[in-house]
This record gives structure tokens, sequence and C-alpha cells, in this order.
């Protein structure tokens, strides 16, 4: 690998989505979204719904969406494993906003802490996908 480029590997349940040396990646940290150059200092953060952003030079070349997760960050790599991933190209604004109403009733249903807190989660998801395919 080129001392100018990070390895960035993104990895979901089912499979790994992306293994490629690039120039830069943002991710959306839990705290804010932070950005990993080559010779990062080591952090491992925890990973809010969102879209991580892959750089070819100073051009976004992919943009993908993530349901949260863990990022770990070396001097060399960066690697994210992501409760869920996809393109954000493939997202379904429609499907995104009917899932988003679907928690909505369910928060408003919900009986018991687990309930709430599973409902809040997938309005978190629904809500930055829907911002993600805007």
């Amino acid at each position: 690998m080129p001392e100018d480029k990070v390895e960035f590997e993104l990895v979901s349940p089912e499979k790994l989505l992306v293994s490629k040396d690039t120039d830069m990646v943002v991710v959306p940290g839990e705290e804010g979204d932070f950005g990993v150059l080559p010779r990062h200092a080591p952090m491992i953060s925890t990973v809010r719904p969102g879209v991580i952003s892959i750089y070819e030079g100073k051009t976004v070349s992919e943009r993908i969406f993530i349901a949260g997760g863990v990022a770990e960050v070396t001097p060399t790599r960066c690697t994210v494993l992501a409760e869920q991933a996809q393109p954000v190209s493939e997202i379904d604004p429609a499907a995104a906003r009917q899932s988003l109403q679907d928690a909505q009733e369910d928060l408003a249903a919900a009986k018991t802490d687990v309930e709430r807190k599973v409902a809040e989660r997938q309005i978190a998801v629904s809500t930055a996908m829907i911002r993600a395919s805007a």
C-alpha cells in the first residue's frame, strides 16, 4: 500500500463490502463525523446511522449508507464493522419514509423500555436514510 493512502474496509454481517486503498474516508462517528487520512492517530469509535464518504483525490468516489456500527482506525487502515450497509444510490426513499412512519407508530404503541428503544433506533436509521437519499 502506498504511504499516501489509507486502507479502507467496510464489513457488514453478510460480507466484506469494500476493501480498497483511498485518499480519505469520512465516517459518521457517534460524536460527529471524522475524516481518516494516512498516519491518523489510532482510535475506536461507535458509528451512528449516516453516510461514509470515500475520497479519491479531492472527489467523493463512493457514498455508502450505514445503520451504525464500530470503526477502528490505525495509522494505515480504517475498518468499519457496520450493522447494515448499502450504497446511497440504492436507497428507496419511499421505503425509508414508510419505515419511519412504521417506527413512529411502534414508538407510540410501545409498552416497554425495550420496545421504545427498538422503535427509537429504527426512527434514527430511517431518518438518516431519508437524509442520505435527498
